[in-house]
């Protein structure tokens, strides 16, 4: 049976550390993917993303989380996952199956403050949200968050930490994260690489030749004298 290991006191400093390591840890998600796939010689497929980030939605719900708080760990708008939610039957099913599964373990709304739900608070910070915006988020209550703000160093710690490791190009400390509720601007990790479908790519052929068949077509044709 695996038993959790008991926590010892840890000082300031190796306070400040951890966190600074679990918020670069938690913003270098997408690099990490990115070195995985380039050991497999490029870059996903739009497919492989797509199916990689619902599986981190189904990951998040299953540990309780909302789907505002779910779009935020996955990295990924809210209204996409809505979007994958209304168009793919799998992956809605597979939705409903994770919010039992957290249900059946007391998971869901109204539950205790879990490291899934820090973690997505320190993350909505990181991506210029105030405090009570990313505690809205991940599902943490306003009463809750002020508690934990004064009797966690470690919390405090990693608040601060995902302040200092915010964008330079935020333009207030207190910005909505893009995957709040009512807002659906795409944030700094929003965009990554991918290969396109080689349906995409084949059809991105035929159009080039076309176009080249159109160019030579033109040179073909007589001028006309003066």
């Amino acid at each position: 049976m695996y038993e959790p290991k008991k926590p010892h006191r840890d000082d300031d400093r190796t306070i400040t550390v951890r966190a600074e390591q679990v918020v670069a840890w938690l913003a270098a998600q997408d690099d990490v993917e990115r070195t995985l796939w380039a050991a497999l010689g490029g870059l996903p497929r739009e497919h492989d993303e797509t199916v990689a980030r619902m599986a981190e939605v189904l990951q998040a719900t299953a540990h309780g989380l909302g789907l505002e708080a779910a779009a935020m760990w996955s990295r990924v708008p809210a209204h996409v996952v809505r979007n994958w939610q209304d168009t793919d039957p799998a992956f809605a099913a597979a939705l409903q199956a994770a919010a039992a599964f957290a249900a059946a373990h007391r998971l869901g709304p109204g539950s205790p403050v879990t490291p899934a739900k820090v973690r997505v608070a320190i993350t909505a910070l990181g991506r210029g949200a105030s405090w009570p915006v990313a505690a809205k988020v991940a599902g943490i209550s306003d009463w809750r968050r002020r508690q934990l703000s004064r009797s966690s160093a470690h919390l405090a710690a990693l608040a601060t930490a995902a302040r200092q490791a915010r964008p330079t190009r935020a333009k207030r400390p207190d910005a909505r994260p893009a995957d709040a509720p009512n807002s659906d601007r795409p944030t700094a990790t929003g965009f990554r690489l991918v290969r396109r479908a080689d349906a995409d790519a084949d059809a991105d052929a035929e159009a080039g030749h076309g176009d080249a068949r159109q160019e030579e077509r033109g040179r073909s044709r007589p001028s006309r004298r003066t």
